[in-house]
Parts: C-alpha cells; sequence; structure tokens
C-alpha cells in the first residue's frame, strides 16, 4: 500500500514577486472573507492595494520571500525520515497547490492528512481541506482514502515542544523577571460569534502549555493571552497584544507565537520588528521572541500518526 502524509499550511511568497498572488489568493479566500463573491472581489482588490507596498518591504527584510517554505520543506525531510514513508506539502495561498500535489500522487492507496494549526478554525483548517477534497474529486480520487487529523492543542507531545520553546527563548535566565503573553493570530470577532472554534480551541491550549509549565517548575512573573495582527476597521478578539504589552508590570517579556507550528512573516516580522518596536517605545529593556516549533514538532505528528494509524488497521 502506497502512502503519503500530507501537511497542509497557509504557505507563504517563495520570492517577492509571489507577494501579489498571496495576498490575491488569501483575501478572495471566502473563508476569510465572507461576502459574496463579487463583493469580496472588489474588497480583496483594495486590501491588495493597499498592503502590496508594505508586504512587498517586509519580505525583502526577510530575505525577499517567507520563512514558512523553508521550515516547512525541512519538517518534511525530517518527518520522511523517520516515518520512512512519502511526505508531502501542501499551500493554500502559493506554490505548490493542492492540484499540482494531488496530480503527482493521485494513485497512491491512502493519504494521512495533517493540517500545520494545532486549533481548528474555519479560516485555516476548513479552508485547507476544503481545498484539498475540492482538487482531489476534480482528480477522482476518492474520500475514503483521507485520515484527517483536524486539531492537536491538547497532544502533551506538542505542549512539551511550546514549553522547550520557551525555555530556549529562556536562556537560563529566571523565569520570575520575566512576563510571559502566548500571541495567537487575531480573527474578527464576528467569526467567533459564528461558532469557530478557533478561540476556544486557544485558550485551552494555553491553559495545558501552562500547566507544563509548572510540571518543569517554570515559574514566570505573569503569564497572558492576547491577539495579534487585526486588520481593518472591524472588532477583532481581545485582548490585543499591543494594549496587552502596555498593561504588564514587568519590563521583561517573553512572547510565544501559540497559533503558528512554523515560523513566517507574523512571526519573523510583526513579532520580531513590529512589535518590538512598540515594546521599545513603552520602555522594555528585555523583549524577546519564543522561536514556533518547526522541525521539533516532527515528534508531536510523528505521535498523532502512529496512533491514527494503529486505530485504521
Amino acid at each position: 500500500m502506497k502512502t503519503s502524509l500530507l501537511l497542509l499550511n497557509m504557505g507563504g511568497p517563495n520570492n517577492l514577486s509571489e507577494i501579489k498572488m498571496f495576498l490575491n489568493n488569501m483575501f478572495n479566500d471566502k473563508a476569510i472573507i465572507g461576502a459574496p463573491k463579487f463583493i469580496r472581489k472588489i474588497i480583496a482588490y483594495y486590501i491588495v492595494k493597499n498592503r502590496l507596498k508594505e508586504a512587498t518591504k517586509n519580505y525583502t527584510a526577510l530575505g525577499g520571500k517567507s520563512p514558512i517554505v523553508a521550515f516547512t520543506q525541512e519538517l518534511a525531510s525530517v518527518l520522511m525520515q523517520e516515518l520512512g514513508i512519502d511526505v508531502h506539502y501542501i499551500m493554500r495561498y502559493t506554490p505548490p497547490f493542492a492540484k499540482e500535489v494531488l496530480f503527482e500522487i493521485k494513485d497512491y492507496d491512502k493519504f494521512y492528512v495533517v493540517p500545520l494549526y494545532p486549533h481548528f478554525s474555519s479560516t485555516t483548517t476548513q479552508s485547507s481541506l476544503d481545498d484539498l477534497f475540492k482538487n482531489a474529486e476534480i482528480l477522482g480520487i476518492k474520500r475514503d482514502k483521507f485520515v484527517i487529523i483536524e486539531k492537536y492543542y491538547d497532544n502533551s507531545c506538542y505542549n512539551k515542544v511550546i514549553v522547550q520553546k520557551i525555555k530556549e527563548a529562556l536562556d537560563g535566565d529566571d523565569a520570575s523577571e520575566f512576563e510571559l503573553v502566548f500571541s495567537a493570530h487575531g480573527l474578527p470577532q464576528k467569526i467567533i460569534d459564528n461558532g469557530d472554534l478557533y478561540m476556544k480551541h486557544i485558550k485551552q491550549n494555553v491553559f495545558r502549555a501552562r500547566k507544563e509549565l509548572l510540571r518543569q517548575n517554570l515559574y514566570f512573573y505573569k503569564t497572558h493571552l492576547a491577539y495579534q495582527s487585526r486588520l481593518g476597521p472591524v472588532e477583532w478578539i481581545k485582548p490585543y497584544l499591543d494594549e496587552k504589552l502596555k498593561k504588564l508590570q514587568k519590563r521583561k517579556v517573553i512572547i510565544y507565537p501559540i497559533a503558528f507550528l512554523i515560523d513566517n512573516s507574523e512571526t519573523k516580522f510583526e513579532l520580531n520588528v513590529e512589535y518590538k518596536e512598540i515594546a521599545d517605545k513603552l520602555g522594555f529593556t528585555d523583549f524577546r521572541v519564543a522561536s514556533a516549533p518547526n522541525k521539533d514538532i516532527a515528534k508531536t505528528i510523528v505521535d498523532i500518526y502512529q496512533t491514527i494509524k494503529k486505530r485504521d488497521i
């Protein structure tokens, strides 16, 4: 039986010429902007027009492409070695797209699908799965060939990796001298009000990560949850990260990007550059951003795959 592990992620520009494509595809996604198609195209046009110049500047500062690409490739290589099966990755908004990857492996017997989003959301997990199944149907790949892992924020291996990355950022310093902020990507409040599970999963993840911190005797002055990346005039889920920073009592902080498995522009530029500028203006003497798990999430995915495979036999 020929098996593939499929990793699903949002993607990011592989080069500067793909930035417009990335933004266009993202803001034309009905899971991101839930307006009728014609209205969504108009909204997307103006968002892209207003963001393109700044986005190009930001990606140029990151070396001309999103770091998500290389980190995802590295993770796929590690998993292939660990599992001894074919591992492919599919990006939602930039190549490689689902239609390209599935065409190459359409004759496989089984696909184990791991969205690289530990928390379920209609805007990430569901959007990527809908795109996957739409293209699978076009290629005649039966739905029963797919085994889906929709969420795993509560996996113990995953929460150990979170603490590992926080410890790496702490670098041997006294945790009690720092406040720890779990920063998640924000969503418009309306999406949560419509039943999206993302915020619930984030809060449950923070609860489990805090328990793991205590289990490993790491006692920060205080720990917090906040949300980054809001866009436009609508209300987004709170508290906002910039507002949270203003309220911290300590002037030393570690930010952990809890919504991200793979480092990308939101972690490497938004947090490390833009929010650091905010922190500097607020008088922080130590502002650190922990790395996302990246290839270190491999152990968690192996654990999930082996568990699911045993059930599937």
